[in-house]
């Protein structure tokens, strides 16, 4: 639910967020104290020995009603309205912040609900705006107004009129792809990456303990590494659970999450790079990893862990038209002076829709890079290369990336460099529209 406020002359009603909304903010006074006490811990056991019982619990009691008047405070002086060509944000306590947001310039509506957010009922609402990296958030609405907002915030961006927007409700949805639990736990063990940290958490810290003879040393070593380990293995497979893909007029819908539920939207027209990731120990079950980029997004995950068919046939809803290239093209063999074994993971593939580039031996990474989407193409040549007759081409995105082609022939980077224009304004002229549901 929200909080209608009294319409000012004639204008937009103003609306505040749920009641609950207070105690997400009420804790910013003890957050100051803990990073007072962890700053300087001496003085803060020397202070608190100082106090008397009765103090201490005056001052907890000040403190406590200090937080709640800190939350309450900056919940009514938060409110957020929809005109006919904007929403507006106004948030601030002491410092006012008025956000101006067109409607037509959104992207994305996102909606999230952390474990604390879910036991109350309420979601947070973000807002990804064409040109900004950061996202915009009204936190906390309640679960109904959160998605009622939502479709009407998406159908206005699609171009309906003010009067029925609202009627339109939330696009239906279709689900296209799952990720079973078992699936993801089996490709988070298959990764390299937490293995690897697991090691050096066994070894770093008994090599430290041998030199040293120091607990202190060996705990500050070891705790990282384990933290690490959990959050490359434990934490994405909570991040990742009940990964679902469904298709909607809006775009691709992605919703997971075991703790913290978070329900994403991709709209296909903004996606500028798709990525096809293939970790070693994963080749021989053919499964792959699908990433994105997506410009003035951070939507980066499309697919966790999928069979390579289901991913292809994926890739192919979000980029129309486009086909993985099975035969890439490998840099000549006189790039093993530039690049001495790993030269042999590079490969290339030039369609008439996309282009695609390959790196990486362990870990195999596919980029694909729709000419509709190439911004700008750069030809690199060092020394080294000048004199084997070699080069880098590189063709940058809307998302502000570049997607390299390593070690290529000279004279072939040359040609790539004018033919690449041409490709690109020809497919600009034929690629789909990026609003929704257009």
């Amino acid at each position: 639910m929200a909080v209608p406020l009294a319409e000012e002359d004639g204008g937009p009603v103003e609306r505040r967020l749920h009641p609950v909304t207070p105690f997400r903010r009420a804790w910013a006074p003890f957050a100051v104290l803990a990073g007072w006490a962890v700053h300087d811990p001496d003085q803060a056991q020397r202070r608190l020995t100082q106090l008397t019982t009765t103090t201490l619990l005056t001052a907890i009691a000040a403190i406590a009603v200090a937080a709640a008047l800190y939350g309450f405070l900056s919940w009514w002086w938060t409110h957020f309205s929809v005109t006919d060509t904007e929403l507006r944000i106004r948030t601030g306590l002491v410092f006012r912040r008025t956000a101006h947001i067109r409607l037509d310039r959104i992207q994305a509506v996102d909606i999230t609900q952390p474990l604390l957010a879910r036991v109350a009922g309420v979601s947070k609402l973000k807002i990804d705006v064409i040109g900004t990296d950061k996202k915009d958030e009204l936190a906390y609405l309640g679960e109904r107004h959160a998605r009622a907002l939502r479709a009407e915030l998406l159908a206005r961006a699609a171009g309906f009129a003010p009067e029925t927007a609202h009627e339109v409700g939330e696009a239906p949805v279709r689900q296209i792809a799952h990720v079973p639990p078992r699936m993801l736990a089996v490709s988070v063990l298959l990764s390299g990456a937490p293995w690897a940290m697991l090691i050096g958490a066994a070894v770093v810290p008994t090599f430290l303990w041998y030199a040293t003879h120091n607990l202190w040393t060996v705990l500050a070593t070891a705790l990282p590494l384990l933290g690490g380990v959990g959050a490359n293995s434990v934490g994405r497979f909570i991040t990742e659970y009940d990964w679902t893909v469904g298709e909607s007029p809006d775009g691709l819908r992605l919703d997971h999450g075991l703790l913290d539920r978070a329900h994403e939207t991709v709209p296909p027209g903004r996606v500028q790079t798709v990525r096809i990731v293939e970790p070693l120990l994963w080749r021989r079950r053919d499964w792959v990893r699908v990433e994105l980029d997506v410009a003035g997004s951070s939507n980066s995950v499309l697919m966790p862990v999928a069979p390579r068919a289901l991913a292809e046939e994926i890739i192919g809803r979000i980029l129309p038209g486009v086909r993985v290239p099975r035969e890439l093209s490998r840099p000549p063999r006189r790039a093993r002076w530039c690049m001495p074994l790993w030269w042999r993971g590079y490969g290339l593939a030039v369609t008439d829709t996309v282009f695609a580039s390959r790196h990486g031996l362990l870990r195999r990474s596919l980029s694909l890079v729709p000419h509709a989407k190439v911004q700008s193409v750069r030809l690199l040549q060092g020394p080294w290369q000048r004199l084997h007759g070699l080069a880098d081409v590189h063709v940058e995105t809307g998302a502000n990336k570049s997607v390299p082609a390593h070690q290529r022939d000279a004279q072939e980077a040359a040609e790539m460099l004018r033919s690449q224009a041409e490709r690109s304004r020809t497919g600009r002229l034929t690629a789909r529209p990026e609003r929704w549901m257009a």
